[in-house]
């Protein structure tokens, strides 16, 4: 139904001779009708030059439309040749010439003078409402892949002409961090899509208020009972029936929402549209896809159904469950029950105002049907427990607010929850951010901390759960964990006594290395490691009702971090002592060099510090020393010809980045054959070596490294459960022979 009322609007491209004369690679779909999968356009605004200033040019990140090998294709923007005016054309089996127009650091060029436009002017623009739009190419479906086709003005006006039936004008919220639009004037919710995009939402949203009435129609001529109580009040029958199904297209729309708005952007190496949420926020982009909702490829009408349907097929269905919704600072929900959550992280995302984006979608659609849940206009926002800025008048009013209130409804969990239960907390935020000149510090981490030790709870342990999707980038400084963190707390002990400072920094000494040690028996993550490395020692921390400092005053939750990361570090060096010279060499030259060249002055002076022998680490492939110079060898350096059988000079620090090579390389089932071939009492080492090398790169922003070592750590176990049974297998034909 969709299709006959705006099918018009995403035509079918016919290729011709011309566009055959034009672009040969085309010639085999000569005559053929191809579909379009994806718009793609660049914003423009006004030239700041005064003799072009009635000229629209674009604003675009990245030319690129396949960065695939064999397969490069890209738009060329071809000026005029009195520099009025340009267009653009696509080019296909090379890369552009030209990278952008526009970049994060420096704002715009125009194209046509050169002139620059920093983001001042490009926010003037847009507050003035000269902001435009101009399409740069047509992602179609060929019959091997993508085939990409330079736009026409016929195409571009059709869009233009799109007039939806209805659209949000709900206001964005003035929260700059996570809504970064509303500086360029795109202030409405409407705002973020085009005229064709709000045209599809809207018919796709009159169609399910339609097609709701049409199935109860269609339900009570199967017999369904026709009691006309709505699913909201309990119904059961035909009215109920249809409703239901209603409530489940109306999720529909609202994904299609997250793939039909212009934050969508072109992956030039996966060849696809990214959604609106890459992250939690709406942020500003220059060149953005729309999707063809009719199209078989991604962000598709049918795909956004697909994903409804098996999201609801593995929701249990003959069960009974219910949802409440409460203030936690007073709610009455958690008396003696086993309590599990995942509170709000600090500042970190405005979980209301991103919320709405999908609300007044939800709302237009359903609002018939939940009357209670949609009575507001927007979603309520006055007392949610985040620390913003913008509500509270200054970012220590937020602070404070947040303090309060996650106090209360932590100590509201401590009075209900029963005495022989946990209460597990869920947290996915840094404990820490390491700056080299101010320390290591986190607000949001110690706050909410400081919240939980305040409402009288104890922290037995912090664990990593393995909670976020593994294609999650977590890059240096950045406030997304691989995983998140479980606090697992208790009531504190009624007569629990007080401790010094240097009695608790004594018992952090003695207890926290054998808790450290039990960490990575467990295989922790060393991205996580830090994080869960605080559970023993605010274990201690928390387990007295203060600890003091020398002038009687408390040691907060700050200065206890700060021992506990000491402690952490002290532990990391002591390991450390536990390896042979020739990996205290290696260790103490990577952290001073990285797997870059340095003076061989500098290594030998290491190597009598270390009482170790260059000569030995060079026999054993751990260095290159040439031409005065001495570097680690990379883990893809390393020979793949290796034998830990055969070798003489084997090493720890040889046996884990021959693994790191093997695992990039070829995988989990071929590390495992070298954990097989390798004799056992180099294996631990090698995983404490990786722990502490990643700590290493880590605080000196060597992502690519740190990766490396993290990655390991994490297929260890497996690499390990796969070793066995090549070990057992052995076993097993050895008995046979």
């Amino acid at each position: 139904e969709a299709q006959k009322r705006i099918g018009d609007f995403y035509p079918a491209i016919e290729i011709t001779s011309e566009m055959i004369e034009a672009r040969p690679d085309l010639a085999e779909y000569r005559g053929k009708k191809l579909t379009p999968i994806a718009y793609l356009w660049a914003r423009t605004v006004k030239s700041p030059n005064p003799a072009f200033s009635e000229i629209d040019v674009p604003l675009v990140s990245s030319f690129a439309l396949s960065t695939k090998k064999d397969k490069e294709a890209y738009v060329e923007p071809v000026i005029d040749d009195d520099r009025r005016g340009y267009r653009f054309v696509v080019r296909v089996g090379e890369k552009p010439t030209l990278g952008g127009t526009v970049n994060r650091s420096g704002g715009g060029t125009c194209l046509l003078t050169g002139s620059p436009m920093p983001f001042s002017y490009l926010r003037s623009e847009g507050k003035a409402g000269r902001m435009g739009a101009k399409l740069m190419a047509i992602v179609c479906e060929g019959t091997r892949g993508r085939v990409y086709l330079s736009p026409t003005q016929e195409l571009e006006d059709l869009a233009r002409e799109a007039k939806p039936t209805w659209q949000p004008e709900l206001e964005l919220p003035n929260n700059p961090r996570n809504f970064n639009t509303p500086i360029y004037g795109m202030n409405t919710f409407a705002s973020l899509f085009t005229p064709r995009q709000l045209l599809a939402l809207s018919t796709f949203s009159d169609l399910v208020k339609e097609m709701r009435e049409e199935i109860e129609r269609d339900a009570l001529a199967a017999g369904w009972v026709d009691d006309r109580v709505g699913v909201n009040d309990g119904g059961s029958g035909a009215r109920a029936y249809a409703e239901t199904i209603a409530t489940y297209l109306g999720f529909v729309v609202d994904k299609c929402s997250d793939y039909w708005s212009s934050i969508c952007t072109w992956h030039s190496g996966r060849e696809l549209i990214r959604n609106t949420f890459g992250r939690q926020a709406i942020p500003m982009n220059w060149d953005y896809a729309e999707t063809n909702i009719f199209s078989d490829s991604s962000g598709n009408w049918m795909a956004m159904v697909d994903w409804t349907w098996k999201a609801l097929e593995r929701t249990p269905g003959l069960l009974g469950g219910q949802a409440a919704q409460a203030d936690a600072q007073t709610q009455t929900l958690s008396r003696y029950a086993v309590v599990s959550t995942d509170p709000p992280y600090f500042d970190n995302i405005g979980y209301a105002d991103l919320s709405d984006f999908f609300y007044v979608w939800l709302r237009h659609n359903l609002t018939g049907i939940y009357h209670d849940l949609f009575a507001t206009v927007a979603v309520p926002k006055a007392e949610e427990l985040v620390a913003t800025p913008y509500r509270h008048g200054s970012k220590d009013g937020a602070e404070a607010f947040f303090m309060k209130g996650m106090t209360e409804a932590m100590h509201r969990l401590a009075e209900l929850s029963h005495v022989g239960l946990p209460v597990t907390i869920y947290y996915a935020y840094k404990q820490s951010e390491t700056d080299s000149d101010s320390g290591t510090s986190s607000t949001g981490w110690e706050t909410f901390l400081e919240a939980v030790v305040a409402a009288g709870f104890s922290i037995s342990g912090t664990w990593p759960m393995r909670t976020e999707l593994m294609t999650r980038s977590v890059g240096r400084n950045s406030n997304a964990l691989a995983s998140s963190i479980v606090l697992v707390c208790r009531k504190r002990a009624e007569d629990a006594r007080r401790i010094s400072r240097s009695d608790f920094l004594e018992r952090l000494r003695s207890e926290f290395p054998i808790a450290f040690a039990k960490l990575q028996a467990a295989s922790i993550a060393p991205v996580d490691l830090a994080q869960a490395a605080i559970g023993p020692g605010m274990a201690i921390y928390t387990s007295f009702s203060k600890v003091e400092a020398p002038d009687g005053t408390r040691v907060g939750v700050h200065d206890a971090l700060s021992m506990i990361n000491q402690v952490l570090d002290e532990t990391l060096a002591e390991q450390e002592g536990d390896f042979e010279p020739q990996e205290r060499l290696a260790i103490a030259w990577f952290e001073e060099y990285g797997f870059n060249d340095g003076e061989y002055g500098r290594a030998e002076t290491l190597s009598k510090a270390k009482n170790a022998s260059l000569t030995t680490l060079t026999e054993g492939g751990v260095i290159e020393a040439r031409q005065g110079k001495v570097r680690l060898l990379r883990p893809n350096e390393l020979s793949p010809d290796w034998d830990p059988v055969r070798d003489t000079h084997l090493s720890s620090w040889e046996v884990l980045h021959q693994l790191i090579r093997t695992l990039e390389a070829d995988g989990e089932t071929a590390s495992a054959a070298v954990v097989a071939k390798v004799p056992s009492r180099y294996l631990e080492p090698a995983r404490e070596l990786a722990y502490r090398l990643y700590v290493l790169a880590e605080r000196k922003g060597w992502t690519a490294e740190a990766l490396s070592y993290n990655s390991l750590i994490q297929s260890w176990p497996e690499i390990s459960r796969l070793s066995r049974d090549i070990a057992d297998q052995g076993q097993t034909s050895q008995a046979r022979l």
